[in-house]
């Protein structure tokens, strides 16, 4: 069936042969297509485009024969497989996930194992011969299928509890029922997927990094791999170089029984991939390879998400890595010098954001040695950040906007925490990993986070001023004396610094070397807003102070013909205005 191929209005198949524009297939759709065509191993998928969640948008209802063509996917999908969706005694279940053109890591919604219903539970019981399996599967289908299209809070169920009675506290709750036919479910659930788009995370995420509200998202259908099948089966996260230092060495995590969002999700804290390699030798050996292989492709470090089935290695997404501002400098740096790019491609991925987080202040030496460690983890995005602790979102983004530093602490961040985690000024967490929500959205904000500490750890602390070392992963009493680092002092900088300035389109000096006739903005009251510089800055050759070291002055500079400004660090600007001259012209 290597050659059948899905070509409908709303659906394409995603064996390999091709891999269609992420705009229209979304980021994970593009790289299930992209890994496909290397031969990776990678579970059987169709995807919906963005054009059918564009339709869904417009009209509040599924486009009319988008059915159709589901029913289609699906008899697609199991002559791939050799199963049966939703019967037989060889069922087949699939996932669906969002999947944008940009990545949005933990926004959007994922449900598992559709299909399963009490003859399918039977089946994969009978099949497995593990009854617990089965059991684990169907419960977290319906604990799934509660949340995202049920929309209820979902009461826990015991080991030995009654599925059916659980099943009907959720349906009361929702006032609606958990559909048995697979179709029903699987219509249902694309539905919440396609509404996920406008959830408030994912609004809030979207205005933050400025990304358009209309690109909308793609649902990738993809026959599941049970991660929980048995003891050498799991699922993980491995990222082709280190996420938070940059050291090219493969860096991850590994939980084993386990399946789909129990690794990120950071309610478990996972395992390294030292004991997928103890307990899946063959599958780890092979995970390493494709990562040099999908890194050389992309020639990206890359994020990738696995399972292993019954010591089987089956990919299931890999995107761009979020990194730490350290480790995106550091990875520009050394994969230019080994060749992967050029010096060009090195000043585009790292930004002005990313350096004065390096360049933001430490603690200075000695400052902790006597101070009082409450809390402890895995420190998981450098940096130092001081406030008063708060226990939710909505309370940080409250006294945040009040003007008071704030400190985020959770017992697990999720996706609806981003609006707090935005404001804060450090994050701390008693639960996850280094792959978990907190440590990869705390990474991409470059938001000191420190995940782990242990329940009941820094909940505690609420009302308490703390210093969070998120390097080193402590959380200290008080406000904590800190340093400012130096850029010609750090040689990854130092090198950056270098580069940029050769490429920069905008000259950048330092206090004491500014020419004499350089206009000073400091004198000027509304100098400080970058919508007042153009008209403050005409026909001037140099400008220093105010708002014209931020990135909007960098652009108004060079937008009114400056030929330099004066500023202290000097590399932010420089990338600030490397990033203006190769923006995308607007016709």
């Amino acid at each position: 069936m290597q050659g059948e191929k899905l070509h409908g209005k709303w659906i394409l198949s995603l064996d390999g042969s091709e891999v269609p524009d992420r705009n229209l297939i979304g980021g994970k759709a593009w790289s299930i297509a992209h890994m496909r065509s290397l031969d990776l191993p990678v579970p059987p998928a169709f995807v919906i485009t963005t054009n059918a969640c564009a339709q869904f948008r417009e009209t509040g209802t599924m486009p009319d024969d988008l059915e159709a063509e589901l029913q289609a996917g699906m008899a697609w999908l199991e002559r791939q497989t050799g199963r049966r969706y939703g019967s037989g005694d060889k069922p087949l279940l699939v996932s669906v996930r969002s999947g944008a053109p940009i990545s949005m890591p933990g926004m959007m919604d994922t449900i598992l194992n559709l299909g399963i219903n009490d003859e399918t539970a039977l089946a994969l019981a009978a099949e497995s011969g593990d009854d617990e399996f089965a059991r684990d599967t169907y419960r977290r289908f319906y604990e799934l299928y509660g949340e995202i299209v049920l929309k209820v809070p979902v009461p826990e169920v015991g080991a030995d509890g009654d599925l059916q009675g659980w099943r009907s506290r959720i349906e009361a709750a929702a006032d609606r029922r958990i559909p048995s036919d697979p179709l029903e479910q699987l219509k249902h659930t694309v539905e919440a997927v396609f509404r996920s788009w406008d959830s408030r995370r994912a609004k809030r995420y979207r205005k933050h990094h400025d990304i358009s509200d209309d690109l909308g998202t793609a649902v990738v259908v993809q026959a599941m791999i049970f991660g929980n099948l048995d003891e050498n089966s799991g699922t993980g996260v491995l990222f082709s170089r280190n996420p938070l230092t940059g050291e090219p060495q493969s860096y991850g995590e590994y939980l084993c029984r386990a399946q789909g969002e129990d690794v990120v999700s950071g309610k478990f804290t996972p395992c390294t991939l030292d004991d997928m390699r103890d307990s899946a030798p063959e599958a780890y050996g092979l995970l390493i390879e494709a990562a040099h292989k999908l890194e050389v492709a992309n020639r990206e470090v890359q994020d990738i998400e696995f399972t292993v089935q019954n010591g089987t290695l089956y990919l299931l997404q890999s995107r761009t890595a979020k990194r730490s501002p350290i480790a995106a400098v550091r990875t520009a740096v050394d994969m230019c010098r080994e060749g992967e790019i050029t010096v060009e491609e090195a000043l585009q991925r790292v930004n002005s954001c990313q350096v004065r987080s390096m360049l933001s202040p430490r603690l200075k030496d000695g400052a902790a040695d006597n101070a009082e460690l409450l809390a402890s983890g895995l420190g998981v995005s450098h940096g130092i950040g001081t406030g008063l602790v708060v226990t939710s979102a909505d309370e940080a983004e409250s006294l945040a906007q009040s003007g008071q530093d704030v400190v985020l602490a959770t017992p697990t961040t999720s996706p609806d925490d981003v609006h707090g985690m935005l404001v804060a000024r450090a994050v701390i967490t008693e639960q996850g990993g280094s792959t978990s929500h907190a440590a990869v959205v705390g990474r991409a904000l470059g938001l000191p986070s420190v995940v782990g500490c242990g329940s009941g750890t820094v909940t505690s602390l609420a009302g308490r001023v703390v210093t969070v070392d998120g390097e080193h992963g402590n959380v200290y009493a008080g406000a904590l004396e800190v340093v400012q680092p130096c850029e010609t002092e750090d040689g990854l900088l130092d090198t950056l610094l270098e580069w940029a300035r050769e490429h920069s389109p905008l000259a950048v000096y330092r206090p004491e070397d500014a020419p004499e006739d350089t206009l000073d903005l400091d004198g000027l009251d509304d100098a400080a807003d970058p919508e007042n510089l153009p008209r403050l800055i005409e026909g001037v050759t140099g400008a220093r102070g105010g708002a014209i070291a931020s990135d909007e002055g960098v652009a108004a500079a060079m937008a009114a013909g400056l030929r330099y400004i004066v500023a202290n660090p000097t590399l932010p600007p420089l990338l600030a205005a490397i990033h203006v001259l190769n923006q995308p012209k607007s016709h």
